[in-house]
């Protein structure tokens, strides 16, 4: 798909929502064309134009009939002042106004009419290196709106709001437009005399003319033996019919009819073959030039290309040496330039000026947090800070000498060239949960392993149990919430959408001092239950239910429910929500995960809270990338520590004591000031060797899918899909994944038909009920959720598993 058809499928701007007509707040959409016309250079025509679909998903033209903020701005000073022919052999040229957005509305910029396709560019001047555009007139559409306004559209790729400075000049504009797209339309429907000897090289006219002449001398030869065989065949039925006539024994008659009929037979097939013949060479005549033509215009598109990407690459290395020569972000240190993320570039892919002051968010790549915060301190002082909250520095978890040797690789990932966007072009606007979708956009992990990679940083709930001040406890427990967050910065791939009655356990009493358990309770919507203890004081258990929606450039996932973690020594019992992940650059560009939203977590016994936000990318922002702010209050709303750090790298905490204000009230402690109190309450652990080649795994996610004895047989260890993918054989992993999500939906309609049957009977009938799991309303939310009811550890004890549903 060209690039610019891209554009038109995923950035229809307020096309879906035009209502026909001129003036009010912009002009009308025709033909659903939407994205900026000025985003990008290029070369030749639009279909070329890369840097139109890295630029997609703009605002296009608005509705006649839509609301806008404020009127059409009005056109700058001076005139279209169109010119006559001149200037390198051009049709036509001059200054029009351009449409491109509802902030700058129309734009000057100088077009170019020639051989029938229309360019633009934003000055005389810039005709020598930069094309902002090109619209093939053979196949567009020019509509006249009013006295000085018309469009020109393609269909949709591609639609050109204009305005002339007089009504004079828009009609000889439209004049010439019509008068060069009749000519374009004849020259394309010329057939070989015109338009496709021009676009074929002498030497491939010629190697064409050699091939249809030998074609055509095969085809007489063949003609030639035809006639011999018609001429032979008919002497052959004569004599046969001489031979009947004459007084032989009748199994010899017999015979010869059997000769005649087969000697018929024979003409017959070789004259079908010769008609065959020549009704291949009259096609490879009447088609040979159209092929030709068709070869050549692929040629000459693929040199645009390169010569597009040549002046990208062109401009994303200008852009880079002025971004680091720039003040808008704090200069990396060389500690973070080796820290493994990149330097931010715009997405945007060109320099248009129509989006130079808009805040955009397509940013194909992150801007790594520089090390030296404003807030550092080195860990001596850390460990010598003045602070209330309690630390354990020396904290750290003996294993036992029982612990078990946990692997620290898993086979690299295959070299496979993958195509996101010939599925995902397919899933826009819909919910991904209810496609299927090819092991291909997969990690070998399902979304019960994922949930159980929560408790990676589980230490921070171990020191928040051990806490005595519930103010302090509550900073651990924020430390642990973005701490969770931590394992998706570099994670693109999806989890295996478990199937209902899937399970994952996750022992680590011995080492770690807690276990886990998750179990997928429903699959539409699918929800997932988790529940984990620890003894050493604290409980976890959540319900996330997952719900998505592909927009075209970005992916949102959306995780509801609650997740609540008590603590066994003082009752403290905790609940929040989950921020939204946005994946980025479905399209184009290197995709890249982005958190933001508001987390509020709330003590319910003493009335403490939290509340963290999670800062969404803006490249023009003078924040580190990832940002995360929070603030610890008492049910009276005073602010006893401040929160800061980034969700994929560490957390710190600030204990804030008041100090006097110049009009003698309470006034929050200034940041300098706060800095003796800083306490790094979290920091991210480094990754494992060669995490690029496994998913970009974490130590404990490289532990997940590890097979162990015992486990129940609806593991997620033991679904076959997922071992055969992680083993690197995905086509068998597809085929198997295919067999377990039609052996779901046959026990689904199973359900359903018995439900059917039970409600015309009148009898009563049990919907689909968890097995480790019971749905009850929460007593702390009043939410209907699905709680721990036991039992598991204790069948895994015994080794009785005849509850368990076969999935697999």
């Amino acid at each position: 798909m060209a690039a610019t058809e891209l554009r038109g499928v995923v950035g229809p701007g307020p096309a879906a929502i035009a209502a026909p007509g001129g003036g009010g707040t912009g002009p009308p959409v025709v033909g659903g064309g939407g994205g900026r016309g000025d985003s990008g250079p290029g070369s030749g025509t639009a279909l070329g134009t890369v840097a139109a679909a890295a630029a997609a998903g703009g605002p296009g033209p608005g509705a006649g009939g839509v609301a806008a903020a404020g009127p059409t701005p009005a056109p700058p000073a001076g005139g279209s002042g169109g010119s006559g022919a001149g200037g390198s052999g051009s049709a036509r040229e001059g200054w029009l106004f351009k449409w491109t957005n509802y902030i700058k509305g129309y734009q000057r910029r100088w077009f170019v009419l020639s051989n029938g396709l229309l360019s633009y560019y934003r000055s005389k001047a810039e005709m020598r290196h930069t094309c902002r555009g090109t619209i093939n007139l053979a196949t567009a559409n020019i509509t006249v709106e009013d006295s000085c306004n018309f469009i020109i559209s393609n269909g949709g790729a591609q639609t050109y709001h204009l305005k002339a400075s007089s009504e004079v000049e828009r009609q000889r504009w439209v004049t010439a437009l019509e008068l060069a797209k009749a000519k374009a339309v004849k020259m394309l429907a010329e057939s070989d005399e015109s338009g496709d000897e021009e676009a074929v090289s002498q030497t491939d006219k010629t190697e064409l003319q050699n091939t249809l002449r030998t074609l055509s001398s095969k085809v007489e030869d063949l003609s030639t033996c035809n006639d011999l065989i018609a001429k032979h065949g008919t002497a052959l039925q004569r004599s046969l019919s001489e031979l009947e006539s004459l007084r032989l024994p009748a199994d010899s008659n017999e015979k010869i009819k059997q000769v005649n009929e087969r000697a018929t037979l024979f003409r017959i097939t070789s004259n079908a073959m010769i008609n065959a013949c020549r009704d291949f060479l009259m096609l490879a005549q009447t088609h040979s030039k159209k092929w030709q033509k068709s070869l050549q215009y692929e040629r000459d598109q693929r040199i645009r290309l390169e010569e597009t990407l040549e002046q990208l690459a062109k401009q994303h290395n200008h852009l880079e040496r002025a971004f680091r020569g720039a003040t808008v972000l704090p200069a990396n240190t060389p500690g973070s330039a080796g820290s493994g993320k990149d330097q931010c570039c715009s997405g945007k892919g060109d320099m248009s000026d129509e989006d130079d002051e808009n805040e955009f968010f397509d940013a194909p790549e992150i801007i790594t947090m520089p090390e030296n915060l404003g807030h550092k301190r080195t860990g001596s002082n850390i460990s010598g800070a003045s602070s209330d909250i309690s630390l354990d520095e020396q904290y750290k978890h003996q294993l036992e000498e029982t612990k078990k040797e946990k692997r620290t690789r898993i086979p690299y990932k295959p070299n496979y060239s993958l195509n996101l966007w010939s599925i995902m072009k397919n899933c826009i606007g819909k919910e991904l949960s209810k496609i299927p979708m090819p092991v291909n956009f997969n990690e070998p992990l399902s979304m019960l392993q994922r949930l159980t990679e929560d408790l990676e940083y589980h230490e921070l709930l171990d020191r928040a149990a051990k806490c005595e001040n519930s103010l302090e406890q509550l900073c651990y427990v924020a430390a642990f919430t973005v701490s969770s967050y931590s394992t998706t910065v570099f994670r693109t791939s999806k989890p295996f959408n478990p199937l209902l009655g899937e399970t994952f356990e996750l022992d680590r009493l011995e080492e770690n001092g807690y276990r886990s358990l998750c179990e997928q309770v429903s699959h539409h919507p699918p929800a997932a239950a988790h529940h984990a203890e620890s003894k050493n004081g604290w409980t976890l258990r959540q319900e996330i239910k997952i719900t998505s929606k592909f927009r075209g450039k970005y992916l949102s996932i959306m995780p509801l429910g609650s997740i609540h973690c008590i603590f066994h020594a003082t009752g403290h019992h905790y609940t929040w929500k989950k921020v939204t992940t946005t994946v980025h650059n479905i399209i184009v560009g290197k995709l890249w995960i982005d958190q933001s939203g508001e987390i509020d977590i709330v003590n319910h016994k003493t009335g403490d809270k939290c509340n963290l936000k999670f800062v969404p990318y803006s490249y023009f922002s003078r924040d580190v990338a990832r940002k995360v702010t929070g603030e610890v209050t008492d049910p009276s709303g005073k602010v006893h520590f401040a929160l800061l750090g980034t969700w994929d790298e560490k957390m710190d905490c600030f204990k804030v004591q008041p100090v006097i204000g110049e009009n003698g009230g309470d006034a929050r402690q200034r940041g300098h000031e706060a800095e003796e109190s800083r306490v790094m309450l979290w920091k991210r652990n480094p990754l494992p060797k060669n995490a690029e080649n496994m998913y970009y795994f974490s130590e404990l996610a490289l532990t997940l899918n590890a097979w162990e004895s015992g486990t129940a047989p609806t593991d997620s260890r033991l679904r076959p899909d997922q071992r055969l993918m992680e083993n690197g054989r995905w086509d068998e992993a597809n085929a198997e994944k295919q067999r377990l999500e039609e052996k779901q939906r046959l026990s689904r309609k199973k359900r359903e038909a018995e439900a059917m049957k039970a409600t015309e009977d009148g009898t009563p009938y049990d919907p689909y009920k968890a097995l480790w799991f019971e749905r009850k309303k929460d007593p702390v939310t009043k939410e209907l959720t699905h709680i721990y009811r036991g039992g598991y550890w204790e069948c895994k004890e015994k080794q009785d598993w005849t509850s368990c549903p076969d999935i697999f």
